[in-house]
């Protein structure tokens, strides 16, 4: 029997669904590309540990985020922005010498100003969401289609790159255009699920009927 033939960029699991490549199969990461990436997102906490988590990827795999996720949250205080811009000096040593996430004193110490920063922004728009959500690309100004080329080739938007300046004017750090575009597809901003993998129209479902805040 010959095999199938797939567009590359695809993967077909156990369960006979395709899905983006990119989970390669391992269940823990599969789940997260079900059930979560492409989402939309409206609650401040998560949207929040998103962009944070984003910033501390910077330089390494997701996985090894997604892996210590449950670590982060204990130790930056499950991502309440008023707790977190609380931390201090103290907080930042003890941070250090966790072992359970990463212990990078710069990605730490923005995690405070940012804090900070979101709590500024809640104060001025209302909600971080509320803020976030100001910068989603009109239908017309995204790719008309969506394969591996076209995702591999875009790793950033002109939205990504607004938000980014945006939140750098801001006072925000670790928030390049990279990163603000991985934490709008994650929170569901965009639906970069391929064409093909069976979650991207779920995803569009969810984000047609999703109350956009304001």
């Amino acid at each position: 029997m010959i095999a199938e033939e797939l567009p590359k960029g695809l993967l077909r699991g156990e369960d006979g669904r395709c899905r983006c490549w990119w989970h390669g199969g391992e269940p823990f990461y599969q789940a997260y590309h079900d059930r979560e990436w492409g989402r939309p997102v409206a609650d401040d906490r998560r949207l929040f540990e998103k962009i944070v988590l984003e910033g501390f990827q910077s330089g390494l795999s997701w996985l090894t985020i997604l892996r210590k996720r449950e670590n982060f949250r204990a130790a930056f205080a499950h991502f309440d922005a008023e707790a977190v811009a609380r931390f201090g000096p103290a907080d930042v040593e003890r941070l250090l010498a966790d072992a359970g996430i990463v212990r990078h004193r710069g990605k730490i110490e923005s995690t405070i100003n940012n804090a900070r920063r979101a709590l500024e922004v809640t104060e001025q728009f209302g909600s971080l969401a509320a803020y976030v959500w100001r910068f989603e690309p009109d239908a017309a100004a995204r790719p008309t289609r969506f394969d591996h080329a076209t995702l591999t080739a875009n790793p950033t938007s002109a939205a990504s790159k607004a938000l980014s300046k945006d939140l750098k004017a801001r006072g925000w750090s670790f928030v390049g255009p990279t990163t603000v575009y991985a934490f709008m597809q994650a929170m569901g901003m965009v639906n970069d699920h391929l064409e093909g993998c069976y979650v991207r129209a779920e995803c569009e479902a969810d984000r047609a009927a999703f109350v956009r805040p304001g």
